[in-house]
Formats: structure tokens, sequence, C-alpha cells
């Protein structure tokens, strides 16, 4: 996957004016449908849908919903892999779904029993058929970035200025900078497949690489600020930023947001800035993808139709301040949140800007190995 060619995929998602697509009925009563169970066990990422809206769909259809919560896409994978997940429903990140559907990890959707399929981003589906030819086995949930986020007054002591690098990124990747931010803390990413191409694209070589000698250089230039780094989390950098124990972190776009938000809800002076360095960011889609074990398969479909409507959609991502699929969704959300680079990149932003694309199983074997041994500071 060329990263210009998929940048530009992606920014037909920011340009196109939400009011195509049609809008269909959420999800059909479960009067009205029959289905073998009134159970759905879902395995999604944490901070990932508004409660409200779950109660919605276990009022609506009388479907008992089991929630489960994973924090990368290293851990999902260990699980679905055994081919004995025990859910009906996960949400991977597109920089897996292509080997995991190779592996047989999922079945196939059943389009005629999503109405709200129409509502997906047009150019949001080519992207994914790069890695699931035809859609026939992930339906996009969200989309967003990998960014930074600060505390401004931490980073601002820490650095003896206001004045930020021209650069961002110099924040997390030069020593000069990392030294004294030291004090107050930095987070990486908990996932070799997230952050790798992050410190790829900061030396200026390709993120999705698979030469060996540029996956170490990357590796090797993390190396040099591997003391200043306090911790390695793929979730909990959420709490850690609101209550102010980092000034720095690297993360999911939407979830730096929540961070912002709780900082702002806990009045506790704590004052998050979340970035989009116009030097460029990753960008990512996940997907819900229906295991091949699932055995409630009828109310994974109906699951997935009710977060396509575009009031659900909103709603969603409202509350976890994420760019939603359903295309006339956005039309719904908070201005706020429409209005927010790190939420819905700018054209010039995606220009600059890569694909978290899919690895080889030799390139990933590799940046785990070297990922291990990068957090083990050796």
């Amino acid at each position: 996957m060329k990263k210009t060619s998929m940048a530009a995929a992606l920014i037909g998602l920011v340009l196109t004016a939400c009011s195509g697509g049609q809008q269909t009925a959420a999800e059909s009563s479960a009067h009205s449908s029959h289905t073998s169970s009134d159970k759905l066990n879902i395995y999604n990422w944490s901070d990932y849908v508004d409660p409200a809206t779950l109660e919605a769909f276990e009022k609506n259809t009388h479907i008992n919903v089991r929630y489960d919560y994973y924090d990368s896409n290293e851990a999902l994978e260990a699980k679905l892999l055994t081919g004995k997940s025990g859910y009906d429903l996960v949400a991977p990140s597109i920089a897996n779904v292509g080997r995991q559907i190779k592996a047989g990890a999922y079945q196939k959707i059943d389009k005629s029993q999503i109405p709200n399929y129409a509502n997906i981003d047009a150019d949001l589906l080519a992207m994914m058929a790069k890695v699931d030819p035809g859609n026939q086995y992930a339906v996009p949930y969200f989309w967003g970035i990998n960014t930074l986020a600060i505390n401004k007054k931490l980073v601002q002591k820490a650095l003896g200025t206001e004045q930020l690098p021209e650069n961002e990124w110099d924040l997390v990747f030069n020593p000069e900078y990392t030294k004294k931010l030291k004090s107050c803390g930095i987070s990486y990413f908990d996932s070799a497949i997230e952050q790798i191409p992050l410190a790829l694209h900061y030396l200026g070589k390709d993120p999705n690489t698979e030469n060996p000698d540029d996956i170490k250089a990357a590796v090797n230039m993390m190396k040099k600020v591997r003391p200043d780094i306090k911790r390695f989390t793929s979730s909990g950098y959420i709490d850690d930023m609101a209550a102010g124990n980092l000034c720095v972190s690297v993360g999911y776009g939407g979830d730096l947001n929540i961070a912002k938000t709780r900082a702002q809800e806990a009045k506790n002076g704590v004052e998050i800035e979340v970035l989009a360095p116009k030097s460029g960011v990753g960008i990512w889609v996940d997907s819900l993808m229906i295991p091949r074990d699932a055995q409630n398969t009828a109310n994974a479909h109906k699951y997935i139709n009710h977060t396509l409507a575009p009031e659900v959609a909103a709603q969603n991502g409202n509350f976890v301040t994420y760019a939603p699929a359903s295309r006339p969704a956005r039309a719904l959300m908070d201005e706020k949140y429409t209005g927010d680079a790190s939420i819905f990149p700018t054209k010039e932003l995606m220009d600059k800007s890569f694909i978290v694309s899919p690895k080889s199983t030799d390139a990933s074997r590799l940046s785990v190995r070297l990922w291990q041994s990068l957090k083990a500071g050796k």
C-alpha cells in the first residue's frame, strides 16, 4: 500500500459532504427477526462506545451484551488466532486485518442483514478493500490518527518556555527534549505496530517499510531516549494524562481527547492540548468483525447495523471523540469535534500522513523482537 494513495483515499473522508448515504432504521426488533440466542459477546477497545447506545441496543432488541476490553492489537490477535476467542464481535485495526483474514480468523459478513451498511463512506470502504478484497469481512467502525498530547503547564515548566519545537515529534524522539521532559513523564504506545511506524516517519523513512535495516534504525533511535520514557501503554495514558501524571503522551487522537475532557470535568487544573503535528501522523481504521468461532452471528449483525445508524454513530463519535464510519453521522456530531484536526484531520495534514499498513510475518516478528528489547532497556 502506497502512503500517498492511501492518504488520498482518506482525504475524501474529511472533505465529503455528510448528506449522502441513505438513512435507514437502526436495528430490527427482536420481535420481528428470529434469533436463536439472546446473547452477544463483544471484545473491543476500552472507552470505545457510549454506554447509553449499548443500553439502547439491549432495550430495543432484548439482547444481553457482554462487553470486554483489550488495549492493544497484539492482545486481540493472541486471543483470535487460537480459534477459541469466545467472542461474537471484535474491532481490529487495519494493520492487522489482512493477515488475520488470511489466517482464517473471521466469518464473512452478510450485508443483507445490515441495512445501514449504505451509510459507510465509500472512500473508507475502498481503503479497507486493500486488506479485505470485496469488503467481505470487515465493517468500518471508527477511524483516526496516532498523535501526541501535552500537559501544557508541565511541558512549559520542564522546557522553560511556551515555545514547542518546529517538529512537535521532537518532544518524544529528540534527546534534547526528552531529557527535560523525563521529570514530568513521557509515555509511548505499548505496541510495536503502532510506535515503530511513527519513529520511521520521524526519520524520514517509509513508515511501512519491511527493510530490516530501517526498522532497526527506528528502534535504535528510540533506544537513545529509552531512559526518558516513563510508561509503555496503549490505554492507561488516558487517566494518567487527565490526572497530571504524564506531561507528554503518544496515543490515539480520540483517547487523548477523552483525557482532555476528563481533566476539564475534574477541574483539577490540568490543561491538555492534543497536537496534530504538521509533519504528519499515523492514520488507522478499526472495523467490526465476526470471529470464526462466534456463536451469536445474527446478533452480531444486529449490533453492527445499530452502530451504523447516523444518530447512534454520532452519539458514539461525540462520546469517544473519533470519526465514525457512518458518513451522515458527522453532520449530527458536536461542532467542537468536527472542527478539531486531531479528530477530523485537514487535507494538509492528510497529505503529510501515512496509513498504518499490514506487515509481513517476518517484518512483524522482527519488529516485535526489537520492541521487546527496547522496552527491557537492552
